[in-house]
């Protein structure tokens, strides 16, 4: 495993503990990181149109440098 820091936006971070509702909701209880990790899988597995709609539907948020 490698141990990483991300930000990412309140709406998106309140659509993730939706997510793991909805995930226990179907009896199958699910971590954040168990969620970012499908996340993962389903942008893997999209083929290169979706993949970079997907990312274009995504606004640019520029964080502080450390």
């Amino acid at each position: 495993m490698v141990r990483d820091n991300i930000s990412i936006p309140k709406a998106e971070y309140k659509v993730l503990a939706e997510l793991k509702l909805r995930a226990a909701q179907l009896a199958q209880p699910a971590k954040k990181t168990e969620l970012l990790r499908a996340g993962i899988q389903a942008l893997a597995a999209m083929p290169n149109a979706a993949f970079v709609a997907t990312l274009r539907a995504i606004p640019n948020r520029k964080t502080a440098a450390k």
